[in-house]
């Protein structure tokens, strides 16, 4: 293994910042090879990392979805999801999956999943009955849906980096996330039955028509970026644009609950969010340079391969080390670093390019509520006051359900690959 590998995960392991450790294990490397030659090519590799038109996706997701926080948008999928199933056992629970499920065909940030839905959904929830442990695990449990769901963030940066079509991974994605949905709802149910949480009085077909109507124009969100990806009206960097561009109409001139005194706050959060994702993929160039220059995927494939050539076994090692880097390591960065190195190994197996990125997406996707250091766990955490133990705990039926979804799509092709083979993408 290169020495300028230990130097990653040596700093990642004293707690330095992924960025840092992205950008410095290159700086070191160069320096103790006497390539000093080399440190304008870091400045270089990282601009151009960043200077791409695809990742333009990325700041303008984040905007659509800092605009729909802001302008309460996710108060009338609330509504719309009490109607739909407020009236089963457990009825709060099944409308904050039910709402992540929603709002991840808008925002496609997990973090903003349990920002937005969280702030409205755990009071409420508490209010009722349920114990706010409960009502803060189902939060982060269902909001690693958005990501899953497209538009996802992470599937942009997967498809940017691998090179595999964006729209066909967005396809991909499409079975699982419901599925992952659906399934939470079935464990919520049972606990909910188990502990004798509320349920509310079934909706009238009035009732869900007219939380339908005050909810069509946000859901015309997800139906434009899905619908004009997939139908090749327009590429996803330009889905996205028009998905902001939407979202600001919508809540400023039809819904009046954005103000123009509002934006420049909107924009500055919209801008530093996507500026932190971008500096690590840009940070992640200058890494993943060095380590093709290495021939390191070449000997990760063959260090792959000794191990066994049954595939289903090599498919199973692959994703408890994935599962295990997601406890660890945000979704984007690993993806970046692990993303190179294990893609040509698994086509070399004869896994194709989209099946295998729905795999590494979804896995990586799961850590983002998985301990130590799960993102969603935090920002729950947060809007709770209760440490992560205690939200994890609450958490453990949940990420087996999960967990065994990622196996389910791993050796059963069809579930993901259905929807991008029926369009085309392969």
């Amino acid at each position: 293994m290169p020495f300028f590998v230990y130097i990653l995960f040596g700093t990642m392991l004293l707690g330095v910042p992924i960025v840092f450790c992205l950008a410095f294990s290159p700086l070191v490397a160069f320096t103790l090879m006497d390539k000093t030659i080399y440190y304008k090519m870091i400045v270089q590799r990282l601009y151009a990392g960043i200077n791409q038109f695809p990742l333009m996706a990325i700041p303008f997701f984040m905007l659509a979805g800092q605009v729909m926080n802001t302008g309460g948008i996710t108060l009338n999928l609330v509504r719309f999801s009490n109607s739909l199933v407020g009236h089963l056992r457990g009825g709060l629970a099944h409308v904050n999956i039910m709402v992540s499920m929603l709002f991840a065909g808008l925002s496609g940030s997990a973090v903003a999943d349990t920002s937005a839905i969280g702030s409205i959904m755990i009071p409420a929830m508490e209010k009722d009955g349920y114990s706010k442990e409960f009502s803060a695990a189902v939060t982060a449990a269902s909001s690693i849906i958005g990501p899953i769901i497209p538009p996802s963030i992470i599937m942009v940066i997967y498809a940017y980096v691998m090179g595999v079509s964006v729209g066909g991974l967005f396809a991909a994605g499409i079975v699982p996330g419901l599925m992952v949905g659906f399934l939470l709802m079935l464990m919520t149910y049972m606990i909910s039955k188990k502990r004798g949480y509320p349920k509310r009085e079934r909706a009238s077909l009035r009732e869900v028509l007219i939380s339908f109507r005050n909810s069509i124009l946000p859901l015309l969100t997800a139906v434009i970026i899905i619908g004009g990806i997939l139908g090749g009206v327009f590429t996803p960097t330009e889905a996205a644009g028009v998905a902001a561009g939407y979202t600001i109409f919508l809540s400023m001139v039809i819904m009046r609950t954005v103000k123009l005194r509002d934006l420049p706050n909107i924009f500055l959060q919209s801008a530093i969010s996507a500026s932190v994702i971008l500096l690590i993929v840009g940070t992640a160039t200058v890494f993943g340079w060095l380590v093709t220059t290495s021939q390191l995927p070449v000997r990760v494939g063959a260090a792959i391969f000794s191990i066994t050539d049954n595939p289903y076994l090599l498919l199973f090692i692959i994703n408890v080390i994935l599962l295990i880097t997601g406890m660890f390591m945000d979704a984007s960065p690993a993806i970046l670093i692990l993303g190179p190195l294990l893609g040509p190994a698994m086509m070399k197996m004869g896994i194709h390019p989209l099946h295998f990125a729905i795999i590494m997406c979804v896995n990586l996707t799961v850590g983002l509520a998985t301990p130590p250091v799960g993102l969603v766990l935090f920002v729950a955490s947060g809007l709770t006051k209760l440490s992560v133990e205690r939200i994890a705990r609450e958490m453990l039926p949940f990420l087996a359900i999960e967990i065994v979804m990622i196996f389910v799509i791993t050796y059963i092709p069809m579930i993901p690959m259905t929807i991008p083979k029926l369009l085309g993408f392969y």
